[in-house]
């Protein structure tokens, strides 16, 4: 361990890729990802964090936030996120500023981990050996062929025992593309996700229909802003179908609405967006009070550690999106076997190091 645990430089880029091919969902279409990479420096070693979010949040984390942590030890992450949150009090917590905040959470944690010269698996100490993934993709976008592609790889290659597929941009082809999904996938379990595009009657015809291909976990079948909708829709889906939401949870407060208003069967949460590991595990805890499990959203690499230390916790998605960027721009991320990914302890924090040259090829 160092003897000066003083955080010193802290370091922001933003990176955008494009897709592999038009994506869309529900409510959405893109054809490139935005991801912000941060580095804290204390003690001579290095943490690394990072968020999908806008580029806008590289100077946010330079020209705003970064001083607040010059000085401070990097042990004591509760006394920097204090300072983080109380920075943004008048810009607001939720959103943007959450996404900075995570970024950095993931990376003094990740820089701890590394002072100590021990896997943040290990620090947080394990729950269970490995994180069951579900692969996630299926865009409303793609072809029926790219559809079956997609989903039997996960399932034939990964051994993925669950995947996922958007839903809702254009209802009207939904059940024939949950046809397709369905036979490519055999046994596995299908989960559809609307991204909020439904009403919630129109989300409970979905439902139904749904069922009718063995669908077992309907996502944000309307807006996570409508807890109360939310619930109407889970009162009312069929008894094998769970609902789902909290993607877009970046406080405590967020979740504990959804909670409180009984809008979900399992919850999600996203380090990149929920205030990092710190918030991840919180939300996990107050998960654990309500008897609710946890699932993780996206960023694969970056949430092993809390996946395998939280109680409760139910699967990790396997998002395309991130799965193909963090195996492009980091050394060490995880690469799924017979459905799990599994943190690798002789590596010193959450084990990803940015590859510097082939990330400036898409420097912002």
């Amino acid at each position: 361990m160092r003897d000066d645990q003083g955080i010193g430089t802290v370091r922001a880029r933003a990176f955008t890729v494009p897709t592999d091919a038009p994506e869309a969902d529900g409510t959405l279409s893109w054809d490139e990802t935005t991801i912000v990479v941060v580095h804290v420096e204390a003690g001579g070693e290095t943490g690394l964090g990072y968020s999908y979010t806008d580029a806008s949040i590289a100077r946010l984390i330079v020209g705003t936030l970064a001083s607040r942590l010059t000085g401070l030890s990097a042990f004591d992450i509760p006394r920097a996120n204090a300072v983080l949150w109380g920075a943004v009090r008048n810009l607001g917590r939720s959103g943007l500023a959450a996404t900075a905040i995570s970024a950095l959470d993931t990376a003094l944690w990740d820089l701890k981990a590394r002072l100590l010269d021990v896997s943040l698996a290990s620090l947080f100490g394990q729950a269970r050996e490995h994180a069951e993934i579900y692969g996630s993709g299926g865009f409303t976008s793609y072809d029926d062929r790219q559809l079956r592609e997609q989903l039997a790889g996960w399932v034939e290659r990964d051994g993925c025992r669950a995947v996922k597929m958007k839903v809702g941009s254009a209802p009207e082809r939904d059940p024939a593309r949950m046809a397709v999904a369905k036979a490519a996938i055999g046994n596995a379990r299908l989960f559809i996700d609307a991204n909020g595009a439904f009403t919630p009657k129109r989300a409970i015809g979905a439902a139904q229909v749904a069922e009718r291909f063995g669908v077992i976990w309907f996502e944000e079948p309307v807006s996570s802003d409508d807890p109360a909708g939310m619930a109407y829709v889970r009162a009312s889906a069929p008894a094998s179908m769970e609902v789902a939401a909290g993607e877009y949870v970046y406080t405590l407060d967020d979740l504990r609405r959804l909670l409180d208003a009984g809008a979900v069967d399992v919850a999600q949460a996203d380090v990149t967006r929920c205030g990092g590991y710190s918030g991840f595990l919180k939300m996990a805890a107050l998960c654990e009070a309500a008897h609710i499990d946890l699932s993780g959203h996206c960023a694969p690499a970056l949430h092993l550690p809390v996946a395998v230390a939280a109680p409760r916790f139910r699967h990790l998605e396997w998002f395309h999106d991130h799965a193909r960027i963090e195996r492009m721009l980091f050394d060490g991320a995880p690469v799924p076997h017979d459905g799990v990914i599994t943190p690798d302890l002789t590596r010193p924090g959450h084990g990803l190091i940015l590859k510097t040259r082939d990330a400036d090829a898409y420097a912002v």
